[in-house]
């Protein structure tokens, strides 16, 4: 099975409760729905069982929280397509993310 984040990348991520006192976090990670209207921003994801995030989520709302990776690689958009890595994205603090998605 594919990882959503690839061992290589979850040791640059913060672990949980890490950022939450910093005012602009860096959103390390993008995963989206090719053929939904879903993305999830990775700012932290848990050190212990590597499946829960915290970050920002642009869905029917757009707002901070938790999600979990086993539930991401559960869902399928309307094509029947699933959650993808954006492969050329960059880490962008969280302002910028959420200036882009109003």
């Amino acid at each position: 099975m594919d990882e959503l984040i690839p061992f290589s990348l979850q040791d640059t991520i913060p672990n949980l409760y890490e950022m939450e006192d910093k005012k602009d976090p860096l959103c390390h990670i993008k995963l989206f729905t090719p053929d939904a209207n879903w993305t999830w921003y990775v700012i932290e994801l848990s050190k212990t069982n590597r499946d829960i995030c915290y970050g920002y989520v642009k869905g029917l709302e757009n707002e901070l929280g938790y999600f979990s990776l086993s539930e991401l690689r559960s869902i399928k958009g309307s094509l029947g397509l699933k959650v993808e890595r954006d492969l050329l994205f960059e880490p962008t603090v969280l302002s910028k993310i959420r200036k882009k998605h109003g």
